[in-house]
């Protein structure tokens, strides 16, 4: 089985569709970690997009927040912004599809996919090696896929005591084989990176060879940016994109 690994897709139907179009005919199933919107201009195009496949999807701490799951005054101030922005524009029926997605999902018994963290599954930041640590604690299986960082990188279990390795893809086509070592796999995100490449980030899983390939693919930032400036966007918002921050 071959499965399009994705997150953080944040209204951002140009990346999403950079994604799909790139990646046709590589994936039978998409997974869908989280935050399929916040932060961008097309919130129910990202929503109506994905359920034109077959896939499997999780919540994010933005798609909770506009259902008022979550705080919104948690948030900074761009956030809240785009937060209660897409309140006012989400379809009932993509509410809906929202306010079922589950906190986490267990696929093929042996990968566990949340948005944020095994042990918090909505709001945890892994940015660090320590706190990837104490999370393989929290996960039954071999392998566990993660989002909400926005940045592409993976955690392997230590073999003894200590703290975890930390591998970042450095190169264009990263492959990460999965092997006898528990593995904490972040694709990065879709549709607003932040590990300084403007690029959409999204990973293959292929499970007959138990491969992880990451990709990036450009997409048309400058024309999210006019959409999201026609709307009154915060500047942030809209000029982080082209530096992938």
């Amino acid at each position: 089985m071959r499965y399009l690994v994705i997150s953080d897709i944040h209204g951002n139907i140009t990346a999403l569709d950079a994604v799909l179009d790139t990646a046709e005919g590589q994936f039978d199933k998409i997974w869908c970690l989280g935050d399929v919107v916040g932060y961008g201009p097309s919130p129910n195009e990202c929503v109506e997009r994905l359920n034109e496949y077959e896939h499997a999807a999780i919540a994010g701490n933005h798609d909770w927040a506009v259902l008022d799951k979550l705080d919104v005054d948690e948030f900074n101030l761009n956030a809240r912004f785009a937060v209660l922005w897409t309140q006012n524009q989400l379809t009932a029926e993509n509410r809906a599809y929202l306010d079922n997605l589950p906190l986490y999902i267990i696929e093929e018994d042996i990968f566990t996919l949340v948005h944020g963290s095994p042990r918090h599954p909505i709001w945890e930041y892994i940015l660090y090696p320590k706190v990837a640590q104490l999370n393989f604690k929290h996960f039954e299986t071999p392998y566990c896929f993660v989002g909400h960082t926005h940045s592409p990188v993976i955690y392997a279990e230590a073999q003894t005591s200590g703290i975890c390795e930390t591998i970042i893809p450095e190169t264009e086509t990263f492959v990460q084989k999965l092997n006898a070592r528990r593995l904490i796999i972040n694709p990065g995100s879709v549709g607003q990176p932040r590990d300084g490449d403007a690029r959409a980030s999204y990973g293959i899983l292929n499970t007959n060879s138990m491969e992880f390939t990451l990709h990036r693919v450009a997409y048309d930032v400058e024309a999210v940016q006019k959409l999201m400036q026609a709307n009154d966007f915060p500047a942030k918002l809209w000029n982080r994109l082209a530096f992938g921050y």
